[in-house]
């Protein structure tokens, strides 16, 4: 085997090992696939068979020490933009149709919702401003 044949080997690897991680989504592998290429460009630079084997072994490792708690941290935190119906939440609407325990309907974030007073006994006429409490389903619970 010589020099080029040893840099498509480590190509072959890395590639071997991305396919997996595609269909898995095991970030390790992607690391490992990382380290397969550092060792191919060792092998690309003339290195011998143990150097690009240390080197492989370097940089996978130093990858998932460095890279793999990060991303663990990333996964915990909630998210810092709040999207979709979680969006809504505390949000200013203005009554459209007068809205009881029993419902009526209110203007949010441009688009017209049906919508019910949090507290039943409490009504809000047309014109009046109410805060969006929650979502349940497509109605807005206002107070």
């Amino acid at each position: 085997m010589t020099d080029i044949d040893a840099w498509v080997w480590w190509l072959i690897g890395a590639a071997a090992l991305g396919i997996p991680l595609v269909l898995t989504a095991m970030p390790e592998l992607g690391m490992l696939a990382v380290g397969a290429v550092a060792g191919a460009v060792t092998a690309g630079l003339g290195g011998g068979a143990i150097l690009q084997v240390a080197v492989f072994a370097v940089v996978s490792c130093a990858l998932i020490v460095v890279v793999r708690p990060i991303a663990r941290r990333q996964r915990a935190e909630p998210p810092q933009l709040a999207t979709g119906i979680d969006a809504l939440k505390g949000k200013q609407a203005v009554v459209v149709e007068r809205v009881d325990g029993s419902g009526g309907r209110i203007k949010l974030g441009g688009e017209i919702w049906s919508a019910r007073a949090l507290d039943a006994d409490a009504a809000y006429e047309p014109g009046h401003q109410v805060d969006v409490v929650e979502i349940e389903g497509a109605t807005a619970i206002v107070m």
